[in-house]
């Protein structure tokens, strides 16, 4: 994915955060991304959104922004601890497919891991190129 690809199926428990980013015309990750706190404090107060979802769905954007992942790996890294990508670029690619297979299995998802080592030594590459970049 890249800055300007749409937000559109958040997952459930964003429904409200998705009704009022469109409503301010936040229409791609890039956008959202890019938000300052206080327009994401002017979002909250505005609407039906909470301060803890912007920062989470502004912190998977970082990620679907900066190493152009989907935007169910990028919550399945923030969810398993790893949420910048500074913390991609310093794990190694067993710690990763350990924690996000944890994760997995305590939702109960009963499906085969998502991430495989070479998916996360893929992941940690992107995120060691980006910070070379910056």
């Amino acid at each position: 994915m890249n800055a300007q690809a749409p937000l559109d199926a958040l997952p459930q428990g964003f429904r409200d955060e998705q009704r009022d980013l469109q409503k301010a015309g936040i229409t791609h990750w890039g956008q959202l991304r890019d938000l300052t706190d206080p327009n994401l404090s002017r979002l909250v107060a505005t609407g039906r959104s909470t301060a803890r979802n912007l920062k989470r769905l502004r912190g998977i954007a970082e990620l679907v922004c900066c190493l152009e992942l989907a935007p169910a790996d990028a919550a399945l890294l923030m969810h398993s601890g790893f949420a910048t990508v500074a913390a991609i670029a310093t794990s190694s690619p067993q710690e990763i497919t350990n924690r996000t297979g944890r994760l997995e299995r305590q939702l109960g998802s009963g499906r085969a891991p998502v991430v495989d080592l070479a998916i996360a030594k893929q992941w940690i590459m992107q995120a060691k190129a980006r910070q070379t970049t910056n």
